[in-house]
């Protein structure tokens, strides 16, 4: 992706487009007072051009030479969604990728299951905007017998973090499992909606996150194919990438149905 040399924006969208990190991560950076430019340490807001000597940590920012990375990634238990070298356990390091890329989203350190890296900042930015309503799917399993008022509960909102859960799918598969696609991401809410009930989560796996399928081992990674890239692009359409960077486009009913065609078929079944 390459940003026009006459064409202005605010750095810490910059440092997104070119790869280096989420919009997010570029504000904390900034504040920090670890990024420079043309020598200075600028404001928050401030805005450059490419003509911009912009440094991180006094390392120059350069554009990437390649094209963009997206991996599907299984995590397992125990590692970070970090990028942060200070936590052992980081995800960046755990998968050694010899570009950078850093994660979109968060999965808990105890949960396991998709999370989805780049090194493109601005699908992080476009993917993260909760106004998407970008659907996530676990299969969980609790400590105690799961009953109709606990699923009933659990999909019509439950009241944590000083706000009430929007309503979600939620689906007994098991005696203690249950299957749940949430259209948020606060902290730690499957644990805490269950905790609210009474129950404790002994396992908590992401199968889906959006069109994206669970579908390599514990600890594996692959990229996106280009149908999966195209489907996120459709349904981010709305917070689009610069014209280089965009994928082709399909008319909207023809993105929505793809993406229906990409969730995991439901049996009717219930196992007991």
């Amino acid at each position: 992706m390459h940003v026009e040399n006459t064409e202005v924006k605010r750095l810490n969208k910059y440092l997104s487009e070119v790869g280096y990190c989420s919009r997010r991560e570029a504000d904390k950076l900034i504040d920090q007072g670890r990024v420079t430019v043309n020598g200075e340490v600028p404001e928050m807001g401030t805005k450059v051009t490419q003509n911009d000597i912009i440094k991180v940590d006094g390392k120059p920012v350069t554009e990437p030479k390649e094209d963009h990375v997206y991996l599907a990634f299984n995590k397992p238990i125990g590692i970070v969604c970090t990028t942060s070298s200070k936590e052992k356990n980081n995800i960046v390091d755990y998968i050694n990728y010899p570009k950078r890329i850093f994660p979109i989203g968060r999965l808990d350190k105890p949960s396991e299951g998709l999370i989805l890296l780049t090194s493109d900042g601005d699908i992080v930015n476009k993917i993260l905007r909760a106004r998407n309503n970008h659907e996530k799917e676990y299969v969980v399993t609790v400590d105690k017998p799961i009953n109709p008022d606990f699923i009933d509960k659990m999909g019509n909102g439950i009241p944590i973090l000083d706000t009430v859960t929007r309503k979600c799918e939620v689906e007994k598969i098991s005696t203690f499992d249950f299957r749940i696609v949430l259209t948020q991401g606060l902290n730690r809410q499957i644990r805490r909606m269950c905790e609210y009930l009474g129950y404790n989560v002994v396992k908590l796996k992401r199968i889906r996150i959006m069109n994206i399928l669970l579908d390599i081992p514990v600890g594996k990674y692959r990229n996106l194919t280009e149908k999966e890239l195209l489907i996120i692009n459709q349904s981010t359409g709305q917070s689009s990438k610069t014209e280089e960077a965009s994928l082709p486009t399909t008319p909207k009913k023809n993105a929505q149905k793809q993406f229906k065609s990409n969730r995991p078929k439901r049996t009717g079944k219930k196992r007991n």
